[in-house]
């Protein structure tokens, strides 16, 4: 299967309001999930990026968010990745880490790095907090 077969199956799916597909055969497995609208997807990994987020602004406020899982909402909120790929907390091996706990961070403070399909994607903090 190519990335134009693949393409075709997102639109598909986004077409008749799919929001999970599976196929597999003997060489070949792929599972793409899309959220749905009415859905709320908690998202559990390895490493995961907590903060407090700063004192809330009026923008912040009207913004419609995602509500986070049960522990998470007692810790902060979570940075999650929009993608599946491997996390990197710096931007090279000698590099200093994106952030540490402590750090002060705004919306466009870079928190690390995820590798999807051999691109490299810089995760944004995308709220101002404080990472914990």
């Amino acid at each position: 299967m190519d990335l134009k077969d693949i393409k075709k199956i997102i639109e598909m799916m986004k077409l008749n309001d799919l929001t999970e597909f599976d196929l597999q055969d003997d060489n070949f497995k792929i599972c793409l999930k899309r959220k749905n609208e009415d859905s709320q997807v908690v998202m559990a990994a390895p490493q995961q990026v907590m903060m407090q987020p700063a004192a809330a602004t009026p923008a912040a406020a009207a913004a419609p968010a995602a509500a986070p899982a049960p522990e998470a909402a007692a810790l902060g909120v979570t940075i999650d990745s929009p993608m599946v790929g491997s996390f990197y907390r710096k931007p090279s091996p000698e590099a200093d880490a994106f952030v540490q706990v402590g750090t002060a961070v705004d919306e466009d403070t870079t928190v690390c790095i995820v590798e999807a399909m051999k691109v490299m994607n810089e995760i944004k903090a995308e709220i101002s907090g404080t990472i914990t």
